[in-house]
């Protein structure tokens, strides 16, 4: 998981896996079939991990909802292995690679609608599903951003601007 963490799934070769798995590369394919099964498995390992939607868990009120869900965002990103493996995983890949992709925005599609699925306790269907839209535009652009050396002190100024902005829209009724 980490070496496809921190060098994307193209970043990665059979003989780098093979070095760091500590096994021979006949070893590899009798256990995950190829490399894409190897990472579908980190992917899934990955996945179990404590995540920001986590940062949601006992919010009280919409903005410490999205203020849990930014800032745990912002605590994963900017770990050692910068970035998120599914917010900016294969966003694009060689044309043999495409099954992979489509897989990504997959699972970005599902975590999106697991937050939206939260934001229902404060917020109509409609309005959890624009919401989790957003947010999850920003948890991407936040990931690229720590992966090009962004602090976590810089990542939440933009989470504490994207929670004030959200606030505002509803002070006006616009929700």
């Amino acid at each position: 998981m980490h070496m496809f963490r921190r060098y994307g799934y193209e970043g990665v070769s059979i003989a780098d896996l093979t070095t760091a798995i500590g096994i021979a590369p006949p070893s590899l394919y009798s256990a995950f079939s190829s490399k894409a099964g190897l990472y579908r498995e980190a992917l899934d390992l990955y996945e179990g991990l404590p995540g920001a939607i986590d940062g949601m868990k006992g919010a009280k009120s919409l903005e410490q909802a999205l203020a849990g869900l930014l800032h745990a965002a912002i605590r994963a990103v900017t770990a050692e292995e910068r970035g998120c493996m599914i917010s900016t995983g294969l966003v694009e890949g060689a044309i043999e690679q495409q099954e992979l992709v489509r897989e990504l925005g997959d699972r970005r599609r599902a975590l999106r609608d697991n937050i939206a699925n939260a934001l229902c306790q404060w917020v109509d269907r409609p309005e959890a599903e624009r919401l989790a839209t957003y947010v999850s535009v920003i948890q991407q652009g936040m990931s690229v951003q720590a992966r090009d050396g962004a602090t976590a002190e810089e990542l939440s100024r933009i989470a504490e601007d994207t929670v004030a902005g959200i606030l505002f829209r509803y002070s006006k009724g616009a929700c």
